[in-house]
């Protein structure tokens, strides 16, 4: 029983590594064929001003995201003490693990940091604080709708598909819809015959029924409208960081804020499957492919994806270090939240 867990971490590391390689391989064609003095012309001679308000509404954006996780803890755990200083902390741990590791391990990582900071059996409030980052994810999902109606009706290569907007903006709607309806069909199959279709419908409607304990915030306006309005926040926040790097470049006479926000919808949707800590390469990509449409040359453009992800990386690192210090907690610590590498939380996480 213990090779298996064995062989499934050598072979997810295995193809990380041939991942990586491909994506080396592929970057270094890419470089061969780009002007290289103008994408070091253009980083040099960036705005500093501009660069740094960008930093900062980044980092107001993250501020915003804990605010909001804040207002959707309270409404689940109504009887708990919910410190903003452990949310907060919690969230800009999360958002460096995502930044610094492969795998989207921010989600569990924030999860469990916060989990060992509130009262109470784990057993009760883990599962509920894990539910309550559900919630934010369809918040972030109407969010890449709105970004994903902004671009669609824009960027040339992509006006009228009225069809790829529709599918984009149905998907928080059937994720509630399977939220709220799995589990009356579940029932069903849980009084199939077979053991394993029976635990597995068991299994799937306890962690549906989680999920309805961290919606339970869009029931109550008091907690819902800050949880909603500050995620939304945090997004316009991003948006307007990425338009400040579009300024720094001097870039804005070919793009538009509009152009800021293909930007943000493309590195977030090529986000969903990271194969690199903060899908380097991938992200800078997205970023040529998404300006290539509004005519802006693949050197300026390569410069704004590095310089919009080092600028993401260091918010990162400069909000969660110390919060990583103040928690006590090291690297290995989040290393091991990881879910489903067979590894122990950090000690007490869980008490």
């Amino acid at each position: 029983m213990a090779a298996s867990p064995r062989r499934h971490r050598t072979a997810r590391r295995a193809g990380l590594v041939v991942a990586a390689a491909l994506l080396a391989a592929v970057l270094a064609f890419a470089l061969s064929r780009l002007n290289l003095p103008h994408v070091a012309h253009a980083l040099v001679s960036a705005s500093p001003g501009w660069l740094v308000l960008a930093l900062m509404l980044m980092m107001l954006s993250l501020l915003a995201r804990a605010a909001s996780w804040h207002a959707t803890l309270l409404a689940a755990l109504p009887d708990a003490r919910v410190a903003w200083a452990s949310v907060t902390r919690a969230t800009m741990i999360g958002v460096m693990a995502s930044a610094v590791f492969p795998g989207r391990i921010g989600e569990p990582t924030r999860i469990l940091v916060l989990s060992r900071r509130l009262e109470g059996p784990a057993s009760r409030t883990f599962p509920v604080v894990a539910g309550t980052v559900f919630s934010q994810t369809l918040i972030n999902l109407a969010a890449l709708g709105i970004l994903a109606a902004v671009t669609l009706s824009s960027v040339p290569l992509l006006r009228g598909h009225a069809s790829a907007l529709e599918a984009v903006l149905a998907v928080p709607a059937l994720i509630a819809l399977f939220v709220f309806g799995g589990p009356a069909l579940l029932r069903l199959a849980q009084r199939s015959r077979s053991l394993r279709i029976r635990g597995g419908a068991i299994a799937i409607a306890g962690l549906l029924r989680l999920a309805q304990r961290g919606l339970v915030v869009f029931a109550r306006p008091r907690f819902g409208v800050p949880a909603v309005g500050f995620q939304l926040l945090a997004w316009a926040l991003q948006w307007t960081s990425c338009y400040m790097v579009i300024l720094a470049l001097g870039l804005q006479h070919h793009a538009t804020p509009v152009t800021a926000a293909a930007i943000l919808l493309a590195v977030n949707v090529t986000a969903v499957l990271p194969a690199t800590p903060s899908n380097v390469g991938v992200f800078q990509a997205a970023c040529l492919v998404v300006l290539a449409a509004y005519g802006i040359g693949a050197g300026p453009a390569l410069a704004y994806g590095i310089i919009l992800q080092a600028i993401e990386l260091l918010t990162a690192l400069m909000l969660g270090v110390p919060a990583l210090l103040r928690e006590g907690m090291t690297w290995q610590d989040i290393r091991r939240s990881r879910l489903g590498d067979g590894a122990d939380p950090p000690a007490g996480a869980l008490s």
